[in-house]
């Protein structure tokens, strides 16, 4: 069993993959650092303004159209909103947030994440904030 912190670097809102850090992380565990076998691993975000999300991570239109479609879905300007102390993208990131998801499982095999041939992991940062996010992996 392992288990450890990624940081991801986001800058501002939208889709952020982070794929090649959790390889990276992986391969760094196990008997001398050779990497691990097989598993699962497990990805959680510490955050309550962002989320995780496994997506295509071929074509950016994908990632634009998820974005744009969950923007239309919960706009900033709604006039329900009394969380607005931190600036009008806080409550709605929280909703975003609450519609998506916090932790990922992923089986490993052969040191190897099993995604699929399109498919990537992502942080989903839902505030136009800049910065770096907190991801744990458990292995």
């Amino acid at each position: 069993m392992a288990i450890g912190e990624i940081g991801v670097l986001v800058h501002g809102q939208g889709l952020h993959e982070f794929t090649g850090q959790v390889a990276q992380w992986l391969s760094k565990q196990g008997p001398a650092g050779q990497g691990v076998d097989e598993g699962l691993c497990t990805l959680f975000i510490q955050h309550t303004s962002a989320s995780l999300l496994i997506q295509e991570n071929a074509d950016p239109s994908a990632r634009v159209d998820l974005e744009n479609w969950l923007n239309r879905l919960v706009p900033e300007d709604d006039s329900l909103y009394t969380h607005t102390l931190e600036g009008p993208d806080d409550m709605p990131a929280h909703i975003k947030a609450a519609l998506t998801a916090t932790s990922l499982s992923i089986p490993v095999k052969d040191g190897r994440l099993m995604l699929g041939t399109w498919q990537g992991i992502y942080l989903w940062e839902h505030r136009h904030h800049r910065g770096k996010r907190r991801v744990i992996v458990h292995f």
